[in-house]
């Protein structure tokens, strides 16, 4: 083994160079395997609007243009009460807890979704075209308007590959969605569009019979 006249060994020298070299190789391995191989998380947007938001300010408690992670296992909660629900609405007309939303996997799928609860007794929730009342509850489509009251809340979902977490982002929107977008789906169906025996008049529903006996 070679020395310097100090009495330092070249061996020695090189030998902590490779294994600091290798150990800084090995870091940056590590690095770009942790990139290539992170889930992406499913992302839940919901764009929030309430006629009298400059008035009232019932937003102020949200975080808006941020994203937040959540559990996958945490049932996330809307409403008046600070108390038990993640998000507030400042609101008196609000119920104490207003809906719920779940993260969920789709059965026999890798894709995931989110489900939402009305958990108000004195307001229906309406999903699209679909009433919900106190503890009804369906799945949110890939794009929907919920609304309650005053409130419109547009809610796109995002879909990513994690099982752990997901995130939720708030939006705040100046003019009603409604009226900002085509949703003929969130129009009710005409009375007269719907036929079934049980809302006919009887003696109309004894007429059709006996002309078809005839």
């Amino acid at each position: 083994m070679l020395t310097d006249p100090a009495g330092i060994s070249f061996g020695a020298f090189a030998g902590d160079r490779c294994a600091q070299n290798f150990q800084r190789i090995s870091t940056t391995m590590a690095a770009f395997e942790n990139v290539e191989t992170e889930e992406t998380l499913t992302c839940l947007r919901m764009t929030f609007y309430h006629p009298n938001q400059e008035e009232k300010q019932v937003f102020r408690d949200l975080s808006f243009s941020q994203c937040q992670r959540v559990r996958a296992d945490d049932v996330i909660k809307f409403g008046r009460d600070s108390n038990v629900c993640h998000f507030n609405l400042k609101d008196g007309r609000v119920s104490r807890i207003q809906f719920a939303l779940q993260f969920f996997r789709l059965l026999n799928s890798s894709e995931f979704g989110f489900e939402i609860k009305n958990l108000s007794k004195k307001v229906n929730l309406t999903v699209n075209n679909v009433e919900l009342s106190y503890l009804n509850k369906v799945d949110l489509p890939e794009n929907s308007i919920v609304c309650f009251g005053d409130y419109e809340i547009l809610m796109e979902k995002q879909c990513g590959q994690s099982e752990n977490y997901f995130e939720i982002r708030f939006e705040l929107a100046s003019a009603s969605l409604l009226m900002d977008r085509d949703l003929s789906f969130h129009q009710p169906v005409p009375e007269s569009a719907i036929s079934s025996p049980t809302e006919m008049d009887e003696n109309e529903w004894e007429k059709s019979h006996k002309g078809q006996a005839g």
